[in-house]
Parts: structure tokens; sequence; C-alpha cells
């Protein structure tokens, strides 16, 4: 099965394969789908987030403007494999948006004009059950491209080292959703306390050789043993099993990002006052982990967002799931996203945001942030035109009491800081009230700030990620990340994140380890014995097993 699509006129084609095409004179193929692969949660497979869509350009830029190539048709193929083939439409859709400026529409269309071509497979999200939400290619073109209008990010000067930096758990677990607005992050930790990752792993055949031989039993080790086992997996260096971090961690990088408060979603875990002891607002917004929010908690978590000046950090316990959904709230009401759009863009900075009931929550909470939003900006533009009559009457009246012997005009300079607006009272009646400009200023206004204003820096430091060891460079508008390096510090981190990095080797640590001891009539811990590593680095790992 051949199936082409032209996105540049006999140059670029994107192309669905059986096998993998030989290379001909007048023709170059080239396929992502084993470079850029999603490292999935669950049954989650997609899309592919922001660092690998600046690849996949920066790639396909170079080809076509490559000497050797200028006269070949250049095909970004694929497999008929519908995971790998939708993220790779994903890819290329992308770049037809940002480079090609099409619409989402007009990107979209010739990659499923062809009645012969397969559907492309909705995405779905991180949770363990059944899928109950589709996110569709089409929504995550609409989000690119309406994230690429607001000015969430720009691929001129976009670092995606930086951004696969600090993504890793060990080095934080931070991605910026919106440039100097939002930060999503794990929840940090209150100390360096174990935070045990486990894998279930159901009628597992358990040797008894190793264990019943140091017993002097092994007449009878060639019986295998079923049984149902939960193996903890620990990261040697760390005594929490994996890499986590302390408020204190997080505080060099908030202060040169301009982080002025953070939001908290889960329970308690640290105390906040290591956080307001920096200088920093802290709120408690607590729901239960998977679960929704109630109307008080949007209506809270939108007000701290409006009127936070600076940087909001926001987290839950792997700051995915509920992070992610207030988070899509504030982008549906300001932006005006739709609740898939909103969920593709967060998905696409952060995958695995936005898990279970929460995506159904926001489709049916997605009319009401519209209508939502249409308040707050009619009502900054009624703030607007109050501010403009009264600079207005304001320089008039000053006009008229000028005397040709003045000097200046007493009064004018502290009213260009502060002017007097009308507002409603709690009766609802109006009033005069001093507001500063600042406040008043619309929503292009702070984006024009945002971009006036980065500087950044990048640093790889040790536990408390000392600002002194930064190393300036030039910093991405999409990403607004800095000196954020945790070798050894600790924090809370979502066994999300840590499943992921811990289950590849649980069943090759299982077949592999030596187990020292076990006790055929209690069934209690055995920890299994691995070579220990002077080189943390190397992730050398312990295991224990849980026989049920």
């Amino acid at each position: 099965m051949n199936l082409f699509i032209v996105y540049f006129i006999d140059r670029l084609y994107f192309a669905t394969l059986r096998g993998r095409p030989r290379s001909k004179p007048n023709v170059h193929y080239f396929s992502i789908d084993d470079e850029l692969v999603y490292e999935n949660f669950y049954m989650d497979f997609g899309p592919l987030n922001l660092g690998m869509l600046y690849r996949y350009c920066c790639k396909l830029n170079k080809k076509l403007k490559s000497t050797n190539l200028s006269r070949k048709k250049i095909i970004h193929y694929t497999s008929l494999d519908g995971r790998k083939r939708v993220n790779a439409a994903f890819l290329i859709g992308s770049y037809a948006i940002i480079y090609l400026k099409m619409t989402p529409e007009e990107a979209y269309k010739p990659l499923v004009s062809n009645s012969s071509n397969p559907t492309f497979i909705p995405f779905r999200d991180a949770s363990f059950g059944s899928n109950s939400f589709d996110l569709h290619l089409l929504d995550c073109l609409q989000a690119v491209s309406k994230a690429l209008m607001n000015g969430f990010f720009n691929f001129e000067t976009f670092d995606v080292d930086e951004y696969e930096y600090y993504e890793k758990v060990e080095n934080g677990d931070l991605n910026w959703i919106i440039p100097n607005k939002y930060l999503a992050f794990c929840g940090p930790h209150s100390k360096q306390a174990r935070e045990d990752v486990f894998k279930f792993i159901p009628n597992f055949q358990l040797p008894l050789a190793p264990i019943l031989r140091p017993l002097g039993l092994g007449f009878i080790s060639k019986i295998p043993c079923v049984r149902h086992i939960m193996i903890k997996v620990q990261t040697l260096g760390s005594p929490e099993g994996y890499p986590v971090h302390s408020p204190e961690a997080y505080l060099p990088y908030f202060r040169e990002h301009n982080i002025t408060a953070v939001v908290r979603l889960n329970k308690k875990i640290y105390d906040a006052k290591r956080f307001t002891d920096a200088g920093l607002d802290h709120y408690d917004l607590f729901f239960v982990d998977g679960s929704v929010p109630t109307d008080n908690i949007v209506r809270k978590f939108l007000e701290i967002s409006e009127k936070c000046d600076g940087g909001l950090a926001v987290h839950c316990k792997a700051g995915l799931g509920r992070t992610g959904t207030l988070i899509a709230c504030y982008i549906m009401k300001h932006y005006r996203f739709s609740a898939a759009e909103s969920i593709a863009w967060l998905r696409v900075c952060r995958p695995g945001s936005v898990i279970g009931p929460q995506q159904n929550f926001l489709i049916e909470k997605q009319d009401w942030l519209w209508l939502q939003g249409d308040l707050y900006r009619s009502k900054v533009k009624d703030y607007d035109k109050v501010y403009e009559n009264n600079c207005v009457s304001k320089i008039m009246s000053a006009v008229d009491g000028m005397k040709l012997h003045d000097v200046g005009i007493s009064g004018f300079e502290n009213d260009s800081k502060s002017l007097d607006v009308y507002e409603d009272d709690e009766n609802g009646n109006q009033k005069y009230s001093s507001k500063s400009r600042s406040k008043l200023s619309t929503q292009g206004d702070k984006l024009n700030q945002i971009k006036a204003q980065r500087k950044h820096t990048r640093a790889t430091t040790t536990a408390t990620i000392s600002s002194s060891e930064t190393k300036v460079h030039k910093r991405p508008s999409s990403q607004s990340f800095k000196a954020f390096g945790l070798k050894n510090s600790q924090g809370f981190v979502s066994p999300l994140k840590t499943s992921r990095v811990a289950a590849v080797n649980a069943n090759n640590l299982v077949n592999s380890a030596v187990v020292s001891s076990c006790s055929t009539t209690n069934k209690r811990l055995t920890r299994l014995s691995t070579p220990t590593s002077q080189n943390h680095s190397a992730k050398s790992l312990l295991c224990q097993i849980i026989i049920i």
C-alpha cells in the first residue's frame, strides 16, 4: 500500500508504506518511527512532545535546504502501525502549520483525503483503565496552531536540550505550559523519605532453587512456586527509591524565573512555610487524586491566576492530572481553546496530563469557561475605556489651568501612575477606586511584556541548585527554563513517571537476583542481592519481593 500526500508540489510527500523503501536517484525517503518514540505511561502512545516536534522540524528543514537533495523528492514515510502512523501525521501536519503557514484544516485535509487511506486512531490518556475520551489528530493540530498564534512557543529560539533536561524526574520534572505564566511540576517532598515503587506481577513463576538450596532443601528445588508478587524497586544512592526534591531545591529556579506563587492540589506533604518564608505566595486547593475539582476550586484557581503578577508554579502529586485540569480551565477561559485543544496542548508540553474523568469534566465546563472569558475580556475593555476617558479629561483640565509662568503641573505625574476607575462594590453600585495601570493592561499587553522581559540562564547544580553556577544562553520563548540541576537533591515524584522507569527492569531483576533467605511459613519481604556500584549515577537497583 503506497499512499502519498503532497505538501510541497513535486517536493515534499507523506507516505504510508508496508515495508522499508529502497533509495532512488530522484527520491529521498526518511522515517522517524524508530527515532522519535513516545515514552508511554500505560496504554497511551502520543502525541509526541514539543521537543520531538522541534527535532522533526529541524530534520525536515535541513533536508529541504540540502543542496544534495535539492533535485530529489522528500518522502516522509511511516508504517501501517496505527500508533506510529498518527504520530508521524501529527509531526508533518504541525510542520505544515508552523512553516508552510497552513491552517489546521488545510494541513489535515490531505492526510484524510484518500478514501483508501487507513483512518487515524485517536490518542488516549495515561490512565490504567479503558479509554473514556478520544483525542483526535485534528484536535492536536488545532492546539499547535492556537499555541503558535498566542506565542506559547517559538522554534526560532526554542532550546530543545533544556526542554528534555528539565522534564526528567532527576532534574526537576517540570514543564512550562504557558511561558512565564504556568509551570507544571511534580509535588515537592518534605525530606529524604522513602517513596517505594511497586510493580504487581500476577501468576509469577518463582523458582524455588535459589531460595531453598541455601536452606539445605535442594531436593525439592525443581518444583516451581506460582505466586502473585509485588516487586519493590529502589535506586541505589537515593533512600527514596527514585530522585525526589525538597521545596528548597526549587527556590533558585523559581526566583530566577519570576515564580511568585505556588499552588498545591494534593495533600500536605511539605510545610508551606518553606515557600512562604522565601517570599512566595502559597495556596492549597486540595481535591482527591484522579478526581475533578469543584466549581469553587475552579473559581479560586482562576482568581489566583488572574491576580498573580508573576509566574505560577502548580503541582499535585505527579503534576499531571489535577495540575493539567486546572491549567486547562485557564487556557479555555482566556485563550478560548476547546477542551480537546487544551488537553492536546498540555500533553504536547507535558505528556500524560489530564487523566480519566478529568477529560470529560473539561468538555462539560467548556461553554461555561468560554462565557467567563468573554465576561472577563469585556470587563477589561470597559476598564480601558474608563482609563482613556480619565486621561483625556485630566489633560484637558490641566491645560485649562496652565499659566505661562508654570514650570510643571502639580500632581500630574502621580496621576499617570495611579488612576481612578469605576468598579462595582459589594452591593452592585458603581464607585471610584484607585488602580495601577499595569493591572488594567490587556492580555496582549501582558504577552508583549513577557517577550520584552525574557532573560534566562541554565546550569547544572547539586542539591540546593546554586544559582552561581548558571551559564547564560539564548532563551526559548516556549519554555522559560533556567538553572535547575538536581543531581542529589530530593523531592516528591509521581509513581506515574517512576513506573515507566522502574518497571522496565523489574522482570529482569527478579530473574537475575539471588535470594538470600526465605521462610515458607511466613510470607514476608525477601531482599534480593545485586552487585552494588560505587558510581551512583549508574542507577544500580535493589529489588524486594512481596510473596502474596
